[in-house]
């Protein structure tokens, strides 16, 4: 089902596959998790390893059963994404809710409770909509960042691969130290057994969190909804069509030829440039972003942030980071007459 499954546990129980196999669950194959990043022309975007919601989905279920054995966490954990649009934190952009990225969650239970698929599969495994609609009721699926959880171990071990950033041996490496403690408030939550290793997990997640807000990456995602935005106001898209899959949002925007053209633009740009005044002319942004980075517990130690002064000071500079510039492209790129194309 997907290729790195068995990373995270040995088999894919009966009850998640037949789950991962319905309708909602399967349109996820065709909806990436780097929120259309991946189909501009950045350097920094070239090379990522194909990376969907259904591979994060399934990793997360699995990840979750591999420590709990829990069939309600376990389900919960796959269904956390089932309602992702196209260009999933894109349409948070959209929304205006990208410092909290969470206006999508809210067609979960509604997508759950309307799936004949899967309320078949959960009547059959005495589960309710309610037991598997909201992940957050269960820590070691889904906690409060900076703190560790399937969710936030899932993407990070995802986009070390999908970057390029660590090998199959540093991941399993880093997964295989895990185990379940107890955090401050005494609820379970995924822990290192070692500091060395959680030291190394801490600076690698935190190099994937400065690509999560690089300019080229916040840049793409507003220039995507405004995009998106467009085509919904004049009726190439409505709101319902971006909950499908992104070929199909793509085809629909290529068969207008506004859209079209501006599809075409978003996936040439290449590089954008910083300013400190809005420039007349050309596309910018200034644009603030979820800082979102993990400082994980030692079992036994406490959070590595305590452990480890310079990962301390890391993680310090890293939420002071200072969005407070333009960032954009000029008219005469705008048009196609200089190199961001």
């Amino acid at each position: 089902m997907t290729e790195n499954w068995s990373l995270y546990h040995p088999e894919i129980p009966g009850f998640l596959r037949r789950l991962a196999e319905t309708p909602p669950m399967t349109r996820l194959r065709q909806v990436g998790m780097n929120c259309g990043c991946e189909y501009t022309a950045f350097p920094q975007f070239a090379g990522w390893a194909p990376y969907s919601r259904f591979d994060h989905s399934l990793g997360v279920a699995l990840i979750v059963w591999h420590f709990t054995g829990d069939v309600r966490q376990s389900a919960a954990g796959l269904l956390h994404d089932a309602a992702t649009p196209a260009f999933a934190h894109v349409v948070d952009f959209l929304h205006g809710d990208h410092l909290r990225q969470e206006s999508t969650e809210g067609r979960t239970a509604e997508l759950i409770g309307r799936s004949p698929e899967l309320q078949a599969l959960l009547g059959e495994y005495g589960l309710t909509t309610a037991d598997v609609a909201d992940y957050h009721r269960y820590p070691i699926a889904d906690n409060d960042s900076p703190q560790l959880s399937a969710d936030r171990l899932e993407y990070t071990l995802g986009d070390l691969r999908c970057y390029g950033f660590a090998g199959e041996a540093a991941i399993r490496a880093f997964y295989e130290d895990l185990t379940v403690w107890r955090d401050e408030a005494g609820r379970p939550e995924l822990a290192f057994r070692t500091p060395e290793t959680a030291c190394a997990f801490t600076e690698a997640a935190l190099r994937t969190a400065r690509v999560y807000v690089a300019d080229e990456d916040r840049f793409a995602m507003q220039a995507l909804a405004d995009l998106l935005r467009g085509a919904v106001g004049r009726k190439v898209l409505t709101e319902d069509d971006l909950y499908q899959t992104e070929p199909l949002v793509i085809q629909r925007l290529e068969a207008d030829p506004v859209s079209a053209a501006q599809w075409r633009r978003f996936r040439r740009f290449c590089r954008v440039e910083r300013r400190m005044d809005r420039p007349e002319g050309g596309i910018w942004y200034r644009i603030p972003a979820k800082l979102r980075y993990i400082d994980p517990l030692v079992a036994g130690r406490g959070r590595v942030s305590r452990l480890d002064e310079g990962i301390r000071q890391a993680q310090e500079t890293f939420l002071a980071t200072d969005f407070a510039c333009w960032i954009g492209v000029p008219e005469d790129t705008v048009e196609g007459r200089g190199d961001i194309f």
